[in-house]
């Protein structure tokens, strides 16, 4: 292959999808202090797998990652023993990932620039479920290959199935974890 047909086989990747390593956060979550308080404050702790980063087991996580590369937010409750009827306790979900505006000064606004591409899931997952098996929920997306490098918090909306009541309580997280994007 001549090196113009090789330059020109490079510049029609998308330099996003040199990031084959997928990044997991994983969100622990005190079920019983978070539903009693009404707040996530003090029962949510995240850790992650990339390399640089800071917080690790506090809620204020900041994950490194690269432009394009995918992560996959995991979320469990901390208490994930099997009960004695055999099933599990409910499982929280993360019903959004807010991305906040923090150039204006005010990390309660939402961003109004997209850096972040949410990934579905394909099928039925939910029809397969039943009380005997757990369920991890997750939410996945891929950092935008033309996202400027920089610091972007984000805020966590998260569903809690309450244990007696089945009714379901939205906590948005108090502290605002961040995804730093490093330039490929």
């Amino acid at each position: 292959m001549t090196s113009e047909k090789l330059n020109s086989v490079e510049e029609k990747q998308n330099p996003g999808q040199l990031n084959s390593v997928q990044l997991n956060v994983v969100t622990l979550v005190n079920m019983e202090r978070a539903a009693a308080a009404g707040s996530l404050a003090d029962a949510m702790y995240m850790m992650d797998n990339s390399v640089g980063g800071s917080g690790q087991g506090t809620s204020h996580l900041e994950t490194v990652c690269k432009q394009g590369q995918v992560l996959n937010w995991i979320i469990r409750p901390i208490d994930m023993e099997k009960r004695l009827d055999g099933t599990w306790p409910p499982m929280p979900k993360i019903n959004n990932i807010v991305f906040l505006d923090t150039e204006a000064g005010d990390e309660e606004d939402v961003a109004e620039r997209k850096i972040f591409t949410e990934l579905k899931i394909y099928g039925m997952p939910d029809r397969m479920r039943d009380k005997f098996t757990p369920v991890y929920y997750y939410w996945a997306g891929t950092v935008l290959s033309t996202a400027k490098p920089g610091l972007y918090r984000y805020r966590l909306v998260v569903e809690l199935e309450q244990e007696h009541t089945k009714e379901k309580l939205y906590l948005n997280t108090v502290d605002h974890p961040a995804l730093r994007v490093l330039a490929v």
